[in-house]
């Protein structure tokens, strides 16, 4: 058995992810994510991985007998491509800072063979970053969070709260003002070294375990 991911293009119609996941249910093929987005004339991309695939040819061969799907595709998952996700929010210069810091030490794992992949977004404003914590759940592959700004509390703190009680996520902030450096895994002072630390805590190859941490300031 193995893994694999799928890329169904399908003419967009009432039932035809219905009858899809039903035939991956039917063979006993477990979906572990989904993405669905419309092309131009009529036409829909559906991404599957799925985990567990025992006949990758027949399932192939299943579903393209579905009468709507146009075609079928197999790749790697994006798991094995991209690997671990961080994200970085904040201001714009510590933002920068902490992905520079990430990136590189990224680069060092990387080539021993993990997939280790940085994501940052600049953001201002209360409302906008607690609204970008809380959509951590609905993104794929995060392993850790880095908090970069000047000052947060407040919305950003309840939002934190709520992803370390339902995800299992890594959350690092810079030493900074307002409650956040109160709840998060590991606080650090040099915005370089959180995204060191940052990639260090969820790699595979790094001999470094957060929880093992006398302090979680640095």
């Amino acid at each position: 058995m193995r893994n694999i991911a799928l890329t169904i293009k399908s003419f967009e119609k009432k039932g035809v992810l219905d009858k899809i996941t039903k035939m991956i249910s039917d063979h006993n093929i477990n979906i572990s994510y989904a993405n669905i987005f419309l092309e131009n004339n009529d036409l829909g991309s559906i991404y599957f991985e799925l985990e567990h695939v025992n006949n990758v040819n027949q399932l192939i061969k299943d579903i393209e007998s579905i009468k709507p799907v146009q075609s079928v595709e197999v790749h790697d998952s994006l798991n094995d491509i991209y690997g671990k996700r961080i994200i970085i929010f904040g201001g714009g210069a510590q933002v920068s800072q902490v992905a520079n810091g990430a990136i590189t030490e990224a680069d060092r794992h990387n080539i021993r063979g993990e997939r280790i992949s940085v994501d940052t977004i600049p953001l201002v404003g209360e409302k906008n970053i607690a609204e970008a914590v809380k959509a951590l759940s609905r993104l794929p592959r995060v392993k850790a969070l880095v908090l970069a700004g000047s000052l947060m509390g407040g919305e950003i703190k309840k939002a934190v709260e709520k992803v370390k009680k339902d995800d299992e996520i890594i959350i690092i902030s810079l030493n900074m003002p307002g409650g956040i450096t109160e709840i998060v895994d590991l606080v650090v002072t040099d915005p370089i070294q959180a995204g060191v630390m940052a990639v260090m805590s969820i790699s595979d190859t790094a001999a470094f375990d957060i929880k093992k941490l006398n302090s979680n300031k640095f």
